[in-house]
């Protein structure tokens, strides 16, 4: 005896396939008895799609930026966030921003000898 046809999708169940599929990052198994499989196998998928895997621990930079910047500009800068590759460090002053946006090269070479060349592309300042 044959196996039953599967009937082909409608045009609204192909749509709704189609969304959840992007909305799991994934595609949908056919059939869950027969593909199952453990979360841990999606978990770098996911992870890589949504830029995480790359990225650098924001408490990692806070914890050794006093060693990487020096006192002087430990003292005056922190670091905020790292989003996208991109450090926002805090700035108490505009004469430190100055002093800060003079040295960027030199400061950003540390950032990535210390933590890899391809973690940190730039360094941007805000004040407050």
């Amino acid at each position: 005896m044959a196996a039953p046809r599967r009937k082909k999708p409608t045009r609204q169940e192909g749509i709704h396939d189609e969304l959840i599929s992007e909305w799991l990052g994934c595609n949908k198994p056919t059939n869950l008895a027969k593909n199952i499989s453990e979360a841990g196998g999606w978990v770098d998928s996911i992870l890589k799609k949504q830029f995480f895997s790359d990225s650098i621990d924001e408490d990692a930079i806070k914890a050794a930026w006093k060693e990487v910047a020096g006192d002087f500009i430990g003292a005056n800068a922190e670091p905020v966030s790292v989003k996208d590759g991109h450090l926002v460090l805090r700035v108490t002053q505009p004469a430190v921003r100055f002093h800060l946006e003079q040295m960027k090269p030199e400061l950003l070479k540390k950032i990535k000898a210390r933590f890899g060349a391809g973690k940190i592309k730039s360094i941007r300042f805000n004040l407050g």
